[in-house]
């Protein structure tokens, strides 16, 4: 199994001698980092769902910030996903893409019983369980989903569905046009026919290439959902432009729906208008989390750039910073077995972890995907690492 130590000062993703450091030092952290190959291969199937990238986890028992119980459920999100079969490592005809699925983990580790679910359309064929249906919504928008949380004081779960069009022209042929909440009951279960949509002002459209919009990442600051500093916040992270700027959002639970409560850091304060959020961070990817570290901190997770073969890591003095330069901490090179696969939207799944540790996963695609999904039917599925802090 392939192991890298590190002990970072300030050189960026360069290992050196441990120091000790005071709980505001930003540039120093002593860890290893290790595949998960037993988590990995939870995800390796080859009936029914069988890939998808845009993985999220949600304790469903609310508790955010700690190790799952073997007895807790844990919902993953997952965005554009494969419905098919693979029959001697070769595509059976008749597989499809759908845009978002989830599956729920019956416990703690990967051995846990595992279900995944999708809709069906009224012809049988495998459909997505979040199809835009908003005031703001056109007749062929579709969703990919950001991350999510229970909110135990409104006890609802909360799911970021990106609006995303396919437009012509442009390096992708598609477009995130909008945000909105998915708000699911207590009771809910999939497909979620109870869902609820609600449009959200958390979309920021500068020009026709470059956008930004929230929920790239949620940390629960409160002592419900075992956060060891709460201050009863929930801090929403967002990405903005072609940059890939970090952006914090901040609410409290009781007023999550109620966006004129939301706040904004501006650099030195909270604001209330969205468009004096500053960067709190750059070049970080689509997707990431922030988490607690042991000794106080907090560790950004992302993928270097968005897309690139590196995951990197900031240290956080808070949630909302501010943080330390990058650290690169793993290389996914080994994943990259062809010049048109692709890296992207690493980030840390605090409910799956053990303690002392952070499970991060990171997704694989291809810049020309129906070809090479074809020779390699395993390609597009997320892999997972593991972070000890020493």
């Amino acid at each position: 199994m392939k192991k890298l130590t590190a002990v970072l000062l300030l050189s960026i993703g360069v290992g050196a001698m441990a120091q000790t450091h005071a709980p505001a030092d930003l540039t120093t952290l002593k860890y290893t980092v290790e595949e998960a190959p037993e988590w990995t291969a939870l995800l390796k199937r080859d009936n029914g769902w069988f890939g998808a990238d845009g993985i999220y986890t949600i304790p469903l028992n609310g508790v955010e910030n700690k190790q799952a119980k073997a007895s807790d459920k844990v919902l993953f999100l997952f965005s554009d996903t494969m419905i098919g079969q693979i029959r001697d490592n070769t595509l059976v005809p008749g597989y499809k893409m759908i845009h978002n699925s989830v599956a729920v983990l019956n416990g703690n580790t990967p051995d846990s019983k595992i279900n995944f679910y999708w809709d069906k359309d009224k012809d049988g064929h495998a459909e997505s369980l979040f199809i835009p249906n908003t005031p703001k919504t056109e007749k062929k928008d579709y969703y990919w989903l950001g991350d999510g949380f229970v909110n135990q004081e409104l006890k609802n779960t909360y799911i970021f569905g990106y609006r995303v069009r396919n437009v012509a022209g442009g390096p992708f042929g598609f477009k995130e046009v909008g945000n909105t909440l998915i708000k699911l009951s207590p009771k809910s279960t999939p497909p979620y026919k109870d869902q609820e949509q609600i449009d959200s002002p958390l979309y920021i459209e500068h020009n026709q290439s470059d956008i930004g919009s929230f929920g790239a990442g949620i940390y629960v600051n409160t002592k419900t959902a075992g956060a060891p500093a709460p201050d009863g916040y929930i801090y929403v992270y967002g990405v903005d432009d072609r940059a890939k700027n970090l952006l914090v959002a901040r609410v409290l639970p009781k007023q999550f729906e109620n966006f004129s409560q939301w706040t904004f850091w501006d650099g030195s304060s909270w604001s209330s208008e969205m468009g004096k959020a500053q960067k709190v961070a750059d070049w970080v990817s689509n997707e990431l989390s922030v988490s607690p570290l042991p000794d106080g901190r907090y560790v950004l997770i992302f993928q270097v750039g968005g897309m690139s073969k590196d995951i990197g890591m900031r240290i956080g003095k808070t949630p909302y910073g501010p943080f330390g330069p990058t650290i690169k901490i793993w290389d996914c090179g080994k994943d990259l077995a062809k010049k048109t696969y692709l890296v992207y939207n690493a980030k840390g799944h605090p409910s799956l972890s053990k303690p002392g540790e952070l499970l991060i996963s990171y997704n694989i695609n291809s810049a020309e995907f129906d070809k090479d999904l074809n020779l390699d039917p395993q390609l597009y599925r997320p892999r997972f690492i593991r972070l000890k802090f020493q």
